[in-house]
């Protein structure tokens, strides 16, 4: 090369002739040489003596890589800084990774923390941790004080790499040492960066008096750019009229950066009084020469309309100013407003296309909302893999929205695969940067699963109430169920409706009725007053419960079959089954309300089709026997069936009852006694006296007196004075069977005789009256017959009736006519009557005649 002819041009552009260079340039560049197409690229590159064109620049820096020469690291360098930026050229952060490495090869030390850079971010290659420190630590120990501030973030408490305070100290204190001597040199961009290193979140630790004392001197610069630094630091500090003043000294000498940064601030940021119509001036300014930061502030102004006046498409057309320029966070917000529809007409194919270039262009936000796109399939196909790679992605770069949908979806298993100890990393993440949503959603997870452990509901409480304190309604709403309901948490009705009240106060659509649901519960224990509050808050249960008790007089209410009906009626227009199933029984039985059969089924029906369990039963009884309705055995079989598969002991009872005797269906004894077996096994006494009474008289089985004995005990045992009855009469005379056992069969049968069941009454009465088993005592045996008579027992009736034909001589009166002097001597004076029957039983002959007609009777 004739290296004179390069000097002749250089000079040319030292002493201010560009044009003249760059002609020089361009003759050596079209003979082939490399360094005239490297100093062309520089001219454009820089812009100082022309105005600045980064296509141009990179243009020649690309041709200056043709060949092998000595500007070949320099040029990789520069060409490799715009492709990672977009600057001039389409974005491309592996070209740019390559370029780097190319300088690197060819000596470049300068190019090993933009390496670093991208290796640690993971940008443009696989992130590579490892290599990217020992890249920082190669550049610090060849003079690079920006890889010793890297390496200073790297170790810092949750900085990129591995943790350890120490260490970061020490490789900020070796930047500070490094930088603090440009400072003291007049360096005011080195004044400023130390002023970072103390303040508040500085890595030297919070010392006010030497951040403030590199500030004051960046600021006494006079330099725009120091002032606009100075200006922000003040602000983070709250010293915000000071700081509004020197952006305002700074916007007023033309730094656009502190134009944006005082337009922002007039915004209302950082507690600062609104000044819209000085904000929006500073902001159009900035944008006005170019700044994307300014056009995307202003933009968003215009589309909220809170401090500005809303000027939604004007605000729109600003973002896409600055998105056709690759600005990540316009992208991002363009993609999020397509998306939702807020406000505009939802575009979910053109969201995704920005949220696609957005995520290509570095933006995390866009990145995590691409991976809620595919997620959810908002505008994409859904795809679980891409979904969770995405959001990983944004995660890791401090989205913490990000890292909550990551973290509830590995809870939650719908989509990615279910991975509760995954999600809950991420889920502390969001949580630890003040997402309270991933409050809610861990909390939850702790106190019912999938995170719930015995050491969980402290954790649970804990972030729950730190959530609803922070005014997540949701996270109220849980609170205040998990202390009402006393699950995860103590049982505190106190504090479950205050959390209530405010989940209602907050607006939370389920509120009232959780609320009303407290009240219920509370009423459970019998507090009429707390279910009449959840009545008249419109919860279903309690208004069903408040009906009932209006219609059995229950929980200190008189009855009141009009109070009754209204409140059942509420229950039952609100889709209440109980109230639907309260209101038929009520209407076919006739006691409180007129009978009305057709009603009674009406409703019935209505509490079949909303799946109450009681109802089916009912409704396919009265089917089987054509009770009241058309008799329609299949559909009754049906419904029974139904009942049993909801647990109705009863429709067991019923159906087996009916398979065992053939009643409504063709008899199946061996369907019937597995039903029944099944029903009495899980506590219906009258299941168990079906079967005991079938095993001990043969109906439709061999006789067993042994299972018929098991039965009726069990039967018995729960209260069924039948069985009692039964059972006493067997042990009494130690028939069917059975073992006689006298003192227990006396026993079972005076119980259920003082519980007033007429066959023991009956029974004894007899067995007194012939004293064949137990000692003759006339007087008992008036009194237990008398006692059966007056309840209609019919053998017991029938036997004072022959007695008293027996001592008038009249054997063969008219039964009929002693039925009728028995009927009106029991509807007298009872006393009377019973010293009657007494005094008729003394003659021995007349208490034969009775026990013998009681001999058969029950």
């Amino acid at each position: 090369m004739d290296w004179s002819r390069v000097d002749f041009a250089r000079q040319a552009a030292d002493a201010g002739n560009t044009q003249t260079a760059i002609e020089r340039f361009q003759a050596l560049a079209n003979e082939g040489f490399m360094l005239p197409n490297y100093e062309l690229a520089k001219i454009y590159d820089k812009g100082e003596a022309v105005p600045r064109d980064p296509q141009r620049a990179a243009k020649y820096y690309g041709q200056a890589l043709h060949r092998p020469s000595s500007i070949l690291g320099n040029a990789s360098l520069n060409l490799a800084r715009m492709y990672r930026d977009g600057d001039g050229v389409e974005r491309n952060d592996t070209l740019a990774f390559y370029l780097l490495k190319q300088a690197i090869g060819e000596g470049e030390v300068d190019a090993k923390p933009l390496l670093a850079d991208m290796l640690a971010q993971g940008q443009g290659v696989e992130r590579q941790p490892e290599r990217a420190v020992q890249l920082y630590r190669q550049a610090a120990e060849q003079g690079n004080p920006e890889s010793l501030l890297a390496l200073a973030e790297a170790y810092r408490q949750g900085g990129w790499y591995q943790a350890d305070p120490q260490q970061s100290k020490q490789y900020a204190q070796r930047y500070a040492e490094k930088i603090e001597t440009l400072a003291r040199q007049g360096d005011v961009d080195a004044m400023t960066d130390l002023a970072a290193l103390y303040a508040r979140e500085g890595m030297l630790g919070y010392q006010p008096e030497k951040q403030r004392r590199w500030l004051m001197r960046a600021a006494d610069s006079g330099d725009p750019d120091a002032l606009g630094e100075v200006g922000e630091a003040l602000l983070a500090n709250g010293e915000s009229e000071r700081a509004i003043g020197m952006l305002e000294q700074a916007a007023q000498a033309g730094d656009v950066e502190a134009m944006t940064d005082l337009g922002k601030a007039l915004l209302g940021e950082q507690g600062i009084t609104p000044q819209p119509q000085r904000a929006e001036k500073w902001l159009a300014r900035a944008s006005q020469q170019g700044s994307l930061n300014a056009t995307i502030a202003l933009g968003r102004a215009y589309i909220d309309g809170t401090q500005l006046p809303g000027h939604r498409q004007q605000g729109i057309q600003m973002l896409e100013k600055a998105a056709d320029k690759d600005d990540p966070l316009a992208l991002a917000l363009l993609g999020d407003i397509y998306l939702d529809g807020e406000g505009t007409l939802a575009q979910p194919q053109k969201a995704i296309d920005y949220l696609k270039r957005g995520h290509q262009a570095g933006s995390s936000y866009a990145t995590a909302q691409l991976g809620e796109a595919y997620l959810t399939g908002t505008g994409v196909a859904r795809s679980p893999s891409r979904a969770e790679s995405l959001l990983r992605e944004a995660a890791k770069q401090d989205q913490s929205f990000a890292a909550r949908l990551l973290g509830e979806a590995y809870l939650t298993g719908e989509v990615i695969p279910a991975d509760p100890q995954a999600g809950e990393p991420l889920l502390r993440q969001a949580v630890k940067a003040g997402d309270t949503t991933a409050m809610t959603v861990l909390g939850k997870a702790y106190l019912d699963g999938p995170l719930s452990n015995a050491n969980s509901s402290g954790e649970a409480e804990s972030l729950l109430t730190r959530a609803a304190e922070q005014g997540d309604d949701y996270a109220m709403i849980v609170l205040g169920r998990a202390y009402r309901d006393g699950e995860g948490l103590p049982q505190d009705y106190d504090k479950a409706e205050r959390w209530l009240k405010q989940a209602q106060a907050a607006g939370h659509d389920s509120a009232q009725l959780a609320l009303a649901r407290l009240y219920r519960d509370r009423g459970d224990g019998g507090n009429v007053d707390a279910i009449i509050r959840a009545a008249k808050l419109g919860e279903p249960g309690a208004m069903a419960d408040l009906g009932r008790a209006y219609l059995e007089g229950s929980l200190g209410l008189k009855q009141d079959t009009e109070k009754a009906y209204q409140w059942l009626s509420k229950a039952d227009s609100a889709g209440h089954a109980g109230a639907a199933a309260t209101l038929g029984r009520a209407y076919l039985q006739g006691d409180r309300f007129p009978q009305n059969v057709s009603k009674g089924l009406d409703y019935l029906e209505t509490a079949v089709s909303r799946g109450h369990v009681g109802a089916s039963a009912d409704l396919g009884a009265r089917l089987l026997k054509g009770n009241g309705v058309a008799a329609d055995p299949q559909r009754g079989v049906s419904l029974l069936r139904r009942a049993i598969r909801g647990g109705n002991l009863g429709a067991m009872q019923t159906l087996g009852q009916a398979y065992l005797k053939g009643n409504g269906i063709e008899r199946d004894t061996d369907q019937g006694i597995d039903l029944l077996t099944r029903s009495a096994e899980r506590g219906n006494a009258y299941a168990a006296q079906v079967l005991g009474e079938a095993y001990l008289t043969g109906e439709g089985v061999a006789k067993d007196p042994a299972r018929a004995k098991q039965w009726l005990t069990r039967a018995a045992e729960a209260g069924s004075l039948s069985s009692q009855s039964n059972l006493g009469r067997s042990l009494l005379y130690g028939r069917d069977g059975i073992t006689q056992n006298v003192e227990r069969g006396l026993e079972l049968l005076k119980d259920a005789a003082e519980q007033g069941h007429p066959g023991a009454q009956a029974t004894l009465g007899r067995a007194y009256l012939r004293g064949d088993v137990l000692e003759q005592d006339s007087a008992k045996g008036a009194e237990y017959l008398f006692r059966a008579a007056r309840q209609g027992h019919p053998t017991a009736r029938l036997a004072l009736a022959k007695a008293y034909l027996w001592t008038q001589g009249l054997k063969s009166a008219n039964q009929s006519q002693a039925l009728l002097w028995l009927d009106q001597t029991i509807d007298g004076n009872s006393q009377v009557a019973l010293e009657t029957m007494r005094d008729l039983l003394e003659n021995d002959q007349a208490a034969e005649v009775a026990s013998k007609v009681t001999a058969t009777g029950s």
